[in-house]
């Protein structure tokens, strides 16, 4: 038995930040109910973030939404209100991630949740949280990237505020509500006591910050400065980036600028002796460094600096990566088929339980595919 098996969670989520949760929720073997709107559904289902469908639907629906139950009813609805009721008084976990006062508005806020199951979780996620100037802007990760100075911490100096390339807010967001639910749910074991968790993307992107955020105030508050070149973290000195080599690239992390000199047999790199200089002259040296190992290909210096226990890497893409026996020994890849026989193929959960990976062979759902099963539960009848 996966460890959340007859745990029910129904999910008024949409997008990435909650869906991602309960993603997680469903793959450690909770039951999870989307609850979608006739017709349209999860917004998410139509809005593309790429140029590939899949199956007619966007490929991050279904990416994120597979081993979950699509429950298709009209929130507005008196009928459709009352099976959601009659879900929720059965339901361990109920979550959203609307804005504040939408479930107010809707009468599915906590307290109106609690009043009918006193004992429920009722996770939930907020752009910028529910107080404050901007506790009514769209949570959208591009934009809270860019609130938060995320985007000030990528690229080289020169090159302005530069963003990450994946929905990263979005991602930790959905972790972190899951982590506050999965406490407690541990707490209602023991406690009989339901609980509402709240997680912001704004909060979840400042948290994420941390070492950086720490390091600000320590400094008395000046402003990081990335490197010119090379830069891959704004509070770190040299070697540490990505650097091209005659036939690829190389990433190095910390380490003694005169011993890697001495390896590289670059005597420029001998003169840094003194441990401030790795970040007083950084960019002077990683130039160095820039120029000298453009001279070999990328195995050539891994041969010199892997023996010597270097904190090196090759730069992969996905291409060669996903030929290489060390990501195919992890058995990442797992094919999932929906009930009207598509499959696709899409990463399984990172988690390992006592040493076996964790996989489901459930697609996402076809909206409101499971409507009749659900209401049968519900009424014994359709």
């Amino acid at each position: 038995m996966k460890p959340l098996e007859d745990y029910l969670v129904v999910d008024f989520s949409q997008f990435l930040s909650a869906p991602s949760a309960s993603l997680k929720l469903a793959d450690l073997g909770a039951r999870v109910i989307k609850i979608e709107r006739p017709e349209t559904g999860d917004i998410c289902r139509h809005l593309y973030t790429s140029n590939v469908v899949l199956n007619g639907e966007s490929t991050v629906f279904h990416a994120i939404n597979r081993n979950k139950e699509s429950l298709a009813l009209d929130i507005k609805n008196d009928g459709d209100r009352e099976k959601i009721w009659k879900l929720i008084e059965k339901a361990d976990v109920v979550m959203h991630n609307f804005r504040p006062g939408v479930m107010e508005r809707l009468g599915f806020d906590y307290e109106s949740v609690k009043a009918k199951n006193p004992t429920v979780v009722y996770g939930e996620i907020s752009g910028y949280g529910t107080e404050g100037p901007w506790k009514d802007l769209p949570g959208q990760d591009l934009l809270l990237q860019s609130l938060t100075g995320i985007t000030w911490l990528n690229g080289n100096k020169n090159d302005g505020p530069v963003p990450m390339g994946l929905s990263i807010v979005d991602m930790l967001a959905g972790a972190n509500l899951a982590n506050g639910i999965l406490a407690c749910l541990l707490r209602k074991t023991l406690k009989n006591e339901g609980a509402l968790v709240q997680v912001s993307m704004i909060e979840s992107a400042l948290d994420f910050q941390f070492e950086a955020i720490t390091t600000f105030y320590k400094d008395g508050g000046q402003l990081q400065e990335r490197t010119a070149s090379n830069s891959a973290h704004a509070y770190l000195g040299a070697p540490y980036g990505i650097y091209q080599t005659q036939n690829g690239y190389l990433a190095l992390a910390m380490g003694s600028i005169p011993v890697l000199g001495k390896l590289l047999s670059c005597e420029a790199l001998l003169a840094y002796e003194q441990m401030a200089e790795a970040y007083d002259k950084r960019d002077e040296i990683k130039d160095i460094l820039a120029n000298h190992l453009k001279t070999q290909d990328t195995v050539y210096w891994l041969n010199i600096l892997e023996p010597a226990d270097i904190w090196c890497a090759d730069v992969m893409d996905w291409e060669r990566l996903f030929q290489h026996e060390a990501f195919k020994v992890l058995d990442m890849v797992q094919t999932v088929k929906m009930s009207d026989g598509f499959e696709y193929e899409t990463t399984r959960s990172p988690i390992r339980l006592d040493g076996e990976v964790i996989k489901s062979a459930k697609g996402s759902p076809i909206l409101g595919e499971d409507n009749a099963k659900i209401i049968k539960e519900l009424y014994g009848k359709i």
